[in-house]
C-alpha cells in the first residue's frame, strides 16, 4: 500500500494499470481484470496479466534487487527451487495407463497428485493433450478439444485418478492414442460435489457412462450409512464394466439391458431385467423381481445420471407409472450440458434453462459446469436435448476426419 500512495495520475485509462478508490481514510487499490479497462471478458483478463506484470515488476524493483543481493540469497534460491519442484510434482499430470473397458468406453488413469487429492464424489475434470506432443497422422496433429471427463475413482496417496470416457467423437477417440508417460492437461476437479446425506434410503439410476459417475457417489453414500438400490442400464449386455465397483457400494442392483447378452447377477439379491430402467423400476415396485430390500416408499433421494432421455424418463415416471410409488423425496439429475471452458460461470456455453415445475415459467438459468446436480423437476429437458443435438453434426464430421487420417496412415504404412 505504501508504494501505491506515491503513484501519479495517468493521462489515459489504459495506462492506469493500478487504480485506487478513496473514501475517507480508506484507500482500496485494484488492478488486473478488476480494472475498468480490462474488465468484462476472459480475453481482457488475459491482456491485463500480459501488460500488468511489467508494472508490478517495476513497482517492486527495489525490493527484488535487495532480495537478490541478500546475504542469504543462496538459501532463498534453494527454498524457491524446492517450491518450484513441489509445484511440478503436484500439478504435472502424466498418463499411467489406458484400459479399454468396452468396445466404446475407455478408462484413462493419470498421475496428478493435487487433482487427485481435491476430488469429491460427483465432480469431473477437463482433459486435453499437448499439441507439441500429439501424434501426427497424415501430416495432421491429433489435438483434442477440451473434454469434460468423469471422475471415477482416485487414490490420493499414490496421486492417481481415473477418468472414463465414451468414444462418441474424434477427441474422445484420441484418448486411446495417448502414450504411457505422456504429459496431459488435467484441470480440476471442477463442478460442485454431490450432496451426500446420512442414513437415507437412496435410489440411483445410471445409464451407460453415467454408471461411472455413480461409482464414487455410491461409495460415499454407503460410507455415511445410507441404503442404496441401484438400477444400472446399458444398451447391450457387453457394455457393462466394473461390476465389482457397483456391487461393493450397493445393497441391491437391478441390471437392465436393451439388447445383447443379459448381465448375469453375481449376488443373490441382484436381478437382471430385459428392457428400460423405467420398466425395471415398475417391476421392482410391484414385487415382480422378488424381495425389495429398499422399497420405493422408503426412498428419500433419487439421483439419476445418464443420457438426457433417461433422466427425463425418470422425472416423468414419478408422475405417471410410478406416481403412487414414492413418498416425499428429492430427485436430482447430473445435467450433461455442452461445455467449453469448465471454469465455473465464465463462457456460458453450459447454461441450462430451468422452469418452475408448477407454473412452467422460465427461471434463472444454471451454469452446469458450476453445479451439474440439478433438480429434475426444474430442468427444461427439451432445451437440453436440442442443445446436445446441435453437436451431432460436428461429432460425425470429426469422427469421419479421424477415420480418414488413421486409414491413410495405415495405407501408406
Amino acid at each position: 500500500m505504501r508504494h501505491l500512495l506515491h503513484l501519479q495520475p495517468a493521462s489515459r485509462l489504459e495506462d492506469a494499470f493500478f487504480t485506487s478508490y478513496r473514501a475517507g481514510d480508506k484507500l482500496v487499490s485494484f488492478f488486473g481484470d478488476s480494472h475498468p479497462y480490462y474488465a468484462g471478458s476472459v480475453v481482457k483478463a488475459m491482456a491485463s496479466a500480459r501488460n500488468g506484470y511489467r508494472h508490478i515488476a517495476r513497482l517492486f524493483a527495489d525490493d527484488i534487487a535487495a532480495a537478490e543481493h541478500c546475504a542469504d540469497s543462496e538459501a532463498a534460491d534453494e527454498h524457491l527451487q524446492l517450491f518450484f519442484d513441489r509445484l511440478k510434482h503436484d500439478y504435472t499430470a502424466t498418463v499411467v495407463r489406458i484400459e479399454r473397458l468396452t468396445p466404446t468406453i475407455v478408462e484413462l488413469v493419470v498421475r496428478a497428485p493435487a487433482a487427485a487429492r481435491k476430488f469429491r464424489p460427483g465432480q469431473f475434470y477437463r482433459l486435453q493433450n499437448y499439441a507439441a506432443q500429439a501424434p501426427i497422422a497424415a501430416g495432421h496433429r491429433l489435438v483434442m478439444e477440451a473434454l469434460a471427463m468423469t471422475g471415477a475413482w482416485t487414490d490420493p496417496d499414490a496421486g492417481l485418478l481415473s477418468m472414463i470416457a465414451l468414444e462418441v467423437g474424434a477427441s474422445t477417440r484420441m484418448i486411446s492414442h495417448l502414450r504411457e508417460g505422456e504429459r496431459v492437461v488435467v484441470m480440476g476437479p471442477t463442478g460442485t460435489p454431490t450432496e451426500i446425506p446420512e442414513n437415507e434410503n437412496v435410489l440411483l439410476c445410471g445409464g451407460g457412462l453415467g454408471n461411472a459417475v455413480l461409482f464414487s457417489i455410491a461409495h460415499a453414500l454407503k460410507s455415511r450409512g445410507c441404503r442404496v438400490i441401484y438400477f444400472a442400464g446399458y444398451r447391450n449386455g457387453r457394455d457393462v464394466f466394473k461390476m465389482s465397483n457397483i456391487e461393493a457400494a450397493t445393497d441391491q442392483i437391478v441390471w437392465c439391458t436393451d439388447a445383447g447378452n443379459p448381465i448375469t447377477p453375481r449376488r443373490q439379491q441382484d436381478r437382471h431385467w430385459r428392457g428400460t430402467i423405467i420398466e425395471a423400476m415398475v417391476a421392482y415396485h410391484r414385487g415382480a423381481l422378488g424381495e425389495r430390500l429398499v422399497p420405493f416408499e422408503t426412498v428419500q433421494r433419487i439421483i439419476a445420471i445418464g443420457s438426457d432421455g433417461m433422466m427425463n424418463a425418470v422425472r416423468q415416471a414419478r408422475y405417471t407409472v410410478l406416481r403412487d410409488a414414492f413418498g416425499p423425496h428429492v430427485a436430482i439429475g447430473s445435467i450433461n450440458s455442452p461445455m467449453q471452458c469448465m471454469m465455473k460461470e465464465i463462457c456460458a456455453q453450459c447454461l441450462q434453462k430451468h422452469r418452475d415445475p408448477l407454473t412452467g415459467r422460465e427461471l434463472v438459468p444454471v451454469f452446469s459446469c458450476f453445479n451439474q446436480d440439478q433438480e429434475l423437476d426444474r430442468v427444461d429437458f427439451d432445451n437440453l436435448h436440442d442443445r446436445l443435438s446441435m453437436n451431432s453434426v460436428l461429432e460425425k464430421l470429426g469422427h469421419s476426419w479421424l477415420e480418414y487420417l488413421l486409414s491413410y496412415e495405415q495405407s501408406i504404412g
